[in-house]
């Protein structure tokens, strides 16, 4: 697996530059690694997240060279999981939805050309009702500080759960092992992730 040159030193780089560096680092991952990335990563969920009977789980489809998800997508449907996908708020625009995920539910593609579900508001779970989230990631450092894509979907979306400190969804990152650095520049509204996945490592703090 390849490396980054930002996973041994205090990090003093913007944060844009540092997602220029990271999404170039992930999307130049061959096919082969990507879908050793894909399994290991199936394996190493599985052995540390033991998750309840019926769990609803928010997931993402990647894009952008981030981790795949279709083979945990697979294995947590033959476990009987409920998978819920972001949908971009239709009103605010700025927040997202979480939309029931089965195999036949009809996609499109959002402003970004992201697949999602077409809106369906009677599929929708309220974030507080989600067992577990599973969010992408640009960037992660040895602190469970998280950079995003710099749209701030998630933070906004996140923004009650913590500042009201729900105790469910339960988050978990997910990343390449060529995505962790050493130390994020944060911001104010930064708050780590209490677990990041990589086909790898389980980081908890």
């Amino acid at each position: 697996m390849k490396t980054n040159s930002l996973s041994d030193e205090k990090i003093t780089t913007p944060r844009k530059e540092i997602r220029k560096i990271i999404r170039k680092l992930r999307n130049s991952l061959t096919e082969e690694q990507q879908k050793e990335a894909e399994q290991n990563l199936t394996i190493n969920f599985s052995q540390h997240v033991k998750l309840p009977k019926n769990a609803r789980i928010g997931v993402y489809l990647e894009n952008d060279g981030e981790l795949r998800t279709n083979l945990l997508i697979q294995t947590l449907w033959s476990k009987g999981m409920d998978l819920y996908l972001p949908v971009i708020h239709p009103f605010s625009g700025v927040t997202l939805l979480f939309q029931k995920y089965e195999k036949n539910s009809p996609m499109r593609q959002n402003r970004y050309a992201i697949l999602e579900p077409e809106l369906n508001c009677s599929h929708i779970c309220p974030l507080a009702q989600l067992d577990y989230l599973l969010l992408p990631l640009v960037a992660f450092d040895d602190a469970g500080n998280r950079l995003g894509m710099g749209g701030g979907y998630y933070d906004r979306t996140l923004a009650r759960y913590y500042r009201e400190q729900w105790q469910q969804p339960i988050l978990i990152g997910l990343a390449h092992d060529c995505q962790k650095v050493a130390a994020l520049p944060t911001e104010a509204w930064d708050v780590p992730l209490p677990t990041i996945i990589t086909p790898q490592q389980c980081y908890q703090w």
